[in-house]
């Protein structure tokens, strides 16, 4: 029996026939273990290991409400605590859950969120910072030559200079 990652000459015929389109052909054979690039990124650790707490928490209250069912239902002395555990577990799982979330909210206030460059409010921001840049290149270009015009006669010269507040 051979194994998928064997792709050498002595391969078995089981492993060929797993892979449809690699058989007579001779083509490239896909290993077993192929890897992947991530649908999404990995959690920051403080807010993964607060996700893992939350999860085991929930998942030992949940045990222990289904347990206290039963208990309740066979009519057992055992019931009373149980529930009283299955109730204080439940205020537990709460906090647990809200401490994922409160601790997510804490990483990405510190650390930032990434901004994506195909995100709509960047291109946006980025073309009215252009166009601003554009009315000011524009205006300056207009101020410039409004200015060497009235610089050139004597009556503009008077003009420009009690514009900006000069000569009484």
């Amino acid at each position: 029996m051979g194994t998928y990652e064997d792709t050498g000459a002595g391969a078995s015929v089981h492993a060929g026939a797993v892979h449809a389109g690699a058989g007579a052909a001779g083509g490239p054979r896909r290993g077993l273990w192929q890897e992947e690039p991530a649908r999404r990124r990995r959690l920051p650790d403080p807010v993964r290991e607060s996700a893992v707490r939350a999860v085991l928490i929930v998942a030992v209250t949940l045990t222990a409400a289904t347990i206290a069912f039963f208990l309740t239902i066979t009519g057992s002395w055992l019931a009373l605590p149980m529930v009283l555990a299955a109730i204080a577990g439940t205020v537990v799982a709460t906090w647990g859950v809200l401490d994922v979330i409160i601790t997510r909210q804490i990483w990405n206030q510190r650390y930032g969120v990434v901004s994506e460059p195909s995100s709509t409010a960047r291109s946006l921001r980025r073309e009215r910072r252009r166009a601003h840049r554009e009315e000011r290149a524009a205006g300056r270009r207009g101020r410039a030559g409004r200015n060497r015009q009235a610089a050139g006669s004597p009556a503009g010269w008077a003009e420009h200079i009690s514009a900006r507040g000069g000569a009484n």
